[in-house]
């Protein structure tokens, strides 16, 4: 090996850090540019400019007392290893470079001179702290590489000018070196360690809004396996009327019954593919559902349910088509109601009646609740969910196995028939969820929903999309739970 191979990665290591010190960072905004906080914004130029109108007088007294510099060669040095600290807030590096160029032509120029015997010599006390100062800026903007450049050239030109002089050589120079290396390493730590944070709060960000995504999506395919029920049922009756039409009708001609024969073989095909669709959106750990779809004659079942779980509630049942009983929530009347109502309309009031006691039950245990489901106008249902303050303090739930989302479960139950939604916390304390649904959804009402929220209500659909807790169903007998 020659000697001029075993010094290549030496002579490879000094070009990098003199490329390094060539080079200052990209970014040209200010330290701290990105606080939230005004008052820590403004931070870095209070203290440069504090720095600098401090050090330029007491350096060019020092100098021209002390030291007994001309005043004219006084004054320029001055100047030129202070105001330089203002720049340090954008381009910390070329700052660097004009103030410890002064530094070392001052250092040179006191040599010179023969004044200041037995004053600090190479680095005076106000050299010293500037350089610390643009040192710490430096740190918190730089590269390691960078960084070790800097130091490395400190260390270099402390260590030639105390072995020029060493009759004149206080110890400054030693004390800049350890000074220096202490504030680059701590500046640089405190930088990397707010670095992390700022990526964490990023990655944690990201992994919110892939979380809200996740569980839209699977809010929308459960919403799309229990439509399967209500679309099939409706598939099903038209394959029996088109199957039975030649039958019921006398003296059909033949091209009917061809006709009614086809749509009879494409209401089957298409069973058959929703059941293919079904298993698509079917995740590998639920199982079909045993019960049919609840609708509004299980609501008195849930508000009893709501009770036995220690949470006062009343419920109004007020249909076009009940019967009297209906205004007491009773059962038979709900069902007569379910007639002129959409099936989806009757599942999308349920569960979003269902999903707001569960809230209750978790955010607000043994609070008053008022539940009604009324027709206040002409082609539209109304669901009103209303509960007062709680007289306990909010306990943590007993069970977090629950498949709901909260509240977006029912922004989208709302979207899905073309509703409109209103949740948001009472002045006087409690909650209350309103729901505006149309009897009989357009084709093209999934397409623009209408829901407000306020900023209390979002916080608590977070809260409960974290920890999902759901009132029983005492009639759910089938392995995927209610909403």
């Amino acid at each position: 090996m020659t000697p001029g191979s075993a010094l290549s990665p030496l002579w490879g290591q000094l070009r990098s850090l003199a490329a390094a010190l060539a080079t200052p960072a990209a970014s040209r905004e200010p330290l701290l540019g990105q606080a939230s906080s005004r008052a820590v914004r403004l931070l870095p130029y209070v203290l440069a400019s504090g720095f600098a109108i401090v050090l330029l007088p007491v350096t060019a007294q020092v100098l021209s007392h002390d030291f007994a510099v001309p005043g004219g060669w006084a004054g320029a040095l001055s100047v030129a290893q202070t105001a330089p600290l203002l720049l340090a807030v954008t381009r910390p590096l070329p700052a660097w470079w004009i103030v410890f160029g002064a530094d070392l032509a001052g250092a040179l120029v006191l040599l010179m001179t023969g004044g200041g015997a037995g004053r600090p010599w190479p680095w005076p006390p106000m050299v010293i702290v500037g350089c610390l100062v643009l040192y710490l800026a430096l740190a918190l903007r730089e590269s390691r590489r960078t960084l070790l450049a800097v130091w490395l050239v400190t260390v270099a030109a402390s260590l030639a000018l105390g072995f020029a002089a060493p009759e004149r050589s206080e110890g400054t120079n030693v004390l800049l070196i350890v000074f220096s290396g202490a504030v680059l390493l701590l500046g640089a730590t405190l930088r990397e360690r707010a670095e992390a944070q700022r990526r964490l709060a990023e990655q944690e960000h990201i992994s919110e809004a892939e979380r809200a995504q996740r569980t839209l999506l699977e809010e929308r395919a459960r919403i799309a396996r229990e439509l399967h029920d209500v679309v099939a049922h409706h598939m099903s009756v038209i394959t029996v009327q088109a199957d039975s039409a030649p039958y019921r009708i006398a003296e059909m001609p033949q091209e009917a019954r061809e006709e009614f024969g086809s749509i009879a073989a494409a209401a089957r095909e298409s069973l058959t593919e929703m059941r293919r669709l079904l298993g698509v959106l079917r995740s590998e750990t639920t199982r079909g559902e045993r019960a049919p779809q609840p609708g509004l004659e299980r609501l008195e079942q849930l508000v009893e349910a709501t009770v036995r779980a220690g949470v006062p509630t009343e419920l109004n049942l007020s249909l076009p088509g009940a019967q009297d009983g209906a205004a007491t929530g009773d059962e038979a009347g709900a069902a007569d109601a379910e007639g002129v109502v959409a099936p989806t309309v009757t599942l999308s009031a349920y569960r979003i009646v269902q999903e707001a006691l569960a809230n209750v039950v978790r955010h607000a245990p043994g609070a008053r609740t008022r539940v009604s489901v009324t027709v206040p106008d002409e082609g539209w249902l109304s669901v009103l969910v209303v509960n007062s303050a709680s007289p306990e303090p909010e306990a943590a739930p007993l069970e977090t196995t629950g498949t709901g989302h909260g509240l977006v479960g029912m922004r989208e139950r709302v979207r899905l028939v073309g509703g409109s939604l209103q949740v948001g916390a009472l002045p006087e304390g409690g909650f209350r969820v309103a729901a505006r649904l149309p009897l009989h959804p357009a084709p093209s009402a999934e397409s623009g929903p209408h829901d407000e929220a306020s900023p209390r209500a979002d916080a608590r659909d977070a809260e409960q999309d974290r920890a999902p807790e759901h009132t029983p169903d005492p009639q759910h007998t089938g392995s995927t739970p209610p909403v």
